[in-house]
């Protein structure tokens, strides 16, 4: 006989545990955070001077005697005031 059996088995062991791997897996998720900018608008408002003429004149009226001398003054005098306009152009032809 032989010492070797064709098929040999081993008796049962109870298993070895050891301690556990640890692997990691990160998960990355958006988390919103508000950042706040805020933006004054400011209008200013300039004073420019602007020139804007405006004239006066009066009126009166001579009455005159005889002979164009020693006239008399008749006191109507009126005093208006008008903005400036723009003259008339002349028709060329």
């Amino acid at each position: 006989m032989s010492c070797y059996n064709e098929n040999p088995t081993c008796p049962p062991v109870s298993p070895i545990v050891c301690e556990p791997i640890v692997v990691v897996r990160d998960h990355f998720i958006p988390q919103i955070v508000p950042v706040i900018h805020p933006i004054k608008v400011v209008d200013k408002v300039h004073c420019v001077p602007v020139e804007k003429h405006v004239y006066t004149y009066s009126e009166e009226e001579v009455v005159t005697g005889p002979g164009g001398y020693g006239g008399v003054t008749v006191s109507s005098k009126r005093s208006k005031k008008a903005a400036v306009r723009t003259s008339r152009s002349r028709r060329k032809n």
